[in-house]
């Protein structure tokens, strides 16, 4: 019923959508013609990004929505116009400082001024809503078609790899684009590229070679449309579609070493600018104390509130979003399926406490799966308590659903039994502790335990690829011998150690106990779920079916893997060194801080209030005065409280880009941001 009512909602969104389009498609007409460029522009961007509206349709649902977000925004704007002489912000008295004179002039500018603002406010606010509204809309086909094509490029050199070892493994052409087409669940938007020929061809009756040319003209990469056609070419010539694809493979790979080259020199480059930009609050925070030490100076504490709490966490979401730009984590989720015969591997597990496995699919038809149901959910549950740590491990995120209701128990708890601050006043009066109460042990609470078993998690996972190039070139060679796939995984297992030899030892375990080998690659697999174990298995699994002496196909598949360990090594060692510049660009802002609060400071209060008896020896120059007169105006307590949660803000911030850089996930910056944070806290409990 559910289901019906999604649907019938989804419909009637498509229906108003579409009789938007056609309310406004006479205005379309009016302003666009057949040969527009815009109008093939976006067209093209529409099928790029794979979106299955008509461009004039399209254009002109977007130019009814800019009417509705412009018409709206005009009335406010109208509103907001006449509301400035409502409220008396702006009165009929003269605006700009041009003498008129009196007479017919002056009476015209008093009479059209007040109409001339709200009219000009409202247009104003009427052309902005229409842009914003318009430009939203055609901005999505743009923005979609970028983002496949950042995907296409970042999979096709694993794509053209795995081409090539099914051409080796016996393939024809049409066989490998089929199979190219059903790897989505590995290869993304690449397949779905490959996706379209197959469907070209199979319901629209037109020719392979045809339908790899429109897609070649299609598809937003332009690496992937020079693929296709020297593909074609070559189909057409009847050229060495093996030796193709293997030139191919081996320019790709090449083609990613330089452009991971250039990603680490852009990260480098961003690294300096960060030094930079991070360096900024605090010059900024020095500036506006030693004018507040003047007196007459027009330096507020707001301007010190909005620098610490405002300035410095947007410098660092900025560099974020910047870095984000740049830096692209890698795509797919790692799991592999079956397709439609075996709905239990598809699930990625083999059952657990989230997920009880394939009964969950038949309760409520019949008593008995729900009593199997409750049976399982009370062994899964007595599993997870007898080892808690292994349930973490494998759900890292699980652990906040235990930290943060402990953490917010603490935080209240103190706050209602008064041992934490509940005021600014009485947090300038004991700021260590408070922010320690408020932000220092609720991060231990929720970040240390996710920190572990994030990290327990990805070196367990990591694991089985350590040795995985090395244990190809193993497989390869077995299966030179003559062993078949099965026979060369318990050769490798029985002299080889390590996670992924164990791994083999069981998969052959498992066919032995009549499993399939595809079934067991493919659970293995998905234990682990890592995008690129996902491509390298999916490689063995679409040869292994045709073929049990695939020893061409496993060492490209070696040496696709050693490719990746070459690119993952040299990201390593020139991502340490931006972690370094970040590292210590923080502990140059506490250093620097914790100098000027006890240096400079903690001095001059005590030079202001340091004793009557200094005060008057120094009163015949005037020295005395002087400095009472610097110091007066300035809070030292406050100073103190907000340069502690400067340097705190600093710390945390720096945390997150650390991991971001280092492995393009916000969560493992959890550990940089919990050890910079402790010695933040350290340091500021030594110097205060």
């Amino acid at each position: 019923m559910s289901l019906q009512t999604d649907n019938a909602s989804g419909a009637g969104v498509s229906a108003s959508s579409d009789a938007l389009g056609d309310r406004f498609y006479p205005l379309y007409d009016r302003l666009f013609g057949d040969d527009s460029d815009f109008v093939a522009d976006v067209e093209t961007k529409l099928a790029q990004a794979r979106m299955t509206d008509t461009v004039e349709l399209y254009l002109s649902r977007a130019l009814g929505i800019g009417f509705i977000s412009g018409l709206t925004l005009w009335i406010i704007g109208l509103m907001l116009g006449y509301g400035i002489f409502a409220i008396g912000l702006l009165s009929n008295e003269a605006l700009i400082g041009i003498p008129v004179g009196h007479g017919l002039v002056l009476e015209i500018i008093e009479m059209l001024r007040m109409p001339a603002i709200i009219l000009s406010t409202g247009l104003l606010f009427g052309t902005l809503g229409f842009a914003m509204g318009f430009g939203s809309m055609v901005a999505i086909p743009y923005s979609r078609a970028s983002a496949r094509k950042r995907e296409i490029n970042m999979l096709l050199t694993d794509s053209v790899s795995f081409m090539y070892a099914l051409s080796v493994g016996g393939l024809n052409q049409l066989e490998i684009i089929e199979a190219m087409a059903q790897a989505d669940d590995t290869y993304g938007e690449v397949a779905n590229e490959f996706q379209s020929i197959v469907k070209e061809t199979e319901y629209f009756d037109t020719d392979y070679r045809t339908a790899i040319r429109n897609q070649a003209l299609e598809t937003p990469s332009s690496d992937l449309s020079q693929f296709l056609t020297d593909m074609l070419s070559i189909v057409n010539s009847g050229g060495n579609m093996e030796s193709f694809l293997e030139d191919k493979k081996e320019k790709h790979m090449r083609t990613a070493k330089q452009e991971q080259e250039l990603t680490l020199e852009t990260l480098e480059l961003f690294g300096e600018m960060y030094m930079t930009l991070s360096l900024f609050p605090l010059l900024l925070i020095i500036i506006m104390v030693i004018m507040q030490m003047i007196p007459n100076a027009d330096v507020t504490n707001e301007m010190l509130y909005m620098t610490v709490y405002g300035l410095i966490p947007l410098v660092g979401v900025g560099f974020l979003v910047l870095v984000s730009t740049v830096k692209h984590d890698e795509p797919g989720d790692g799991y592999l399926s079956m397709g439609n015969s075996d709905q239990r591997t598809e699930t990625g597990q083999e059952g657990g406490l989230l997920s009880l496995g394939l009964v969950e699919q038949f309760t409520g038809d019949y008593s008995v799966f729900d009593r199997i149901k409750n049976r399982e959910g009370t062994h899964e549950t007595m599993v997870v308590l007898r080892e808690p740590h292994i349930f973490f491990r494998d759900h890292p995120l699980v652990t906040l659903v235990v930290t943060v209701p402990i953490a917010l128990v603490i935080v209240v708890t103190a706050m209602v039994s008064g041992a934490a601050p509940t005021s600014w006043g009485q947090l300038l009066e004991r700021p260590i502790w408070g922010t320690f109460l408020y932000v220092y042990l609720p991060l231990y609470i929720t970040a240390v335990p996710l920190s572990i078993f994030r990290e327990w998690n990805v070196r367990y996972r990591n694991s089985v690829v350590n040795k995985l190039s090395e244990d190809l070139r193993k497989l390869s060679s077995s299966n030179d011998t003559g062993l078949t796939l099965l026979e060369s995984l318990k050769s490798v297992s029985d002299t080889t150690s390590g996670t992924l030899a164990r791994e083999f030892e069981m998969m052959h375990t498992k066919v032995n106990y009549g499993m399939s080998l595809k079934e067991a690659l493919v659970e293995f697999n998905n234990k682990y779920h890592i995008p690129r174990l996902a491509r390298t298995t999916r490689l063995i699994t679409e040869a292994q079916e045709a073929s049990n002496q695939i020893s061409n196909v496993l060492r490209t598949a070696a040496r696709a893997s050693e490719n990746h360990d070459d690119i993952e090594r040299e990201r390593k060692s020139r991502t340490r060194m931006q972690i370094v510049i970040i590292i210590m660009t923080f502990m140059t802002v506490l250093a620097v801080i914790a100098i000027l609060k006890t240096q400079f400071i903690d001095t001059m209060s005590g030079l202001s209030g340091g004793g009557s008896a200094e005060a008057s020896s120094a009163a015949a120059g005037g020295s005395g005065m002087g400095q009472a007169n610097l110091s007066e105006n300035v809070d030292v307590d406050m100073l103190s409280v907000l340069f502690f949660h400067a340097v705190t803000l600093q710390a945390i911030i720096s945390g997150f880009i650390c991991g971001y850089i280092r492995d393009a996930d916000l969560l493992s910056g959890l550990k940089y941001t919990i050890g910079l944070s402790s010695v933040a806290l350290i340091g500021w409990t030594l110097v205060a």
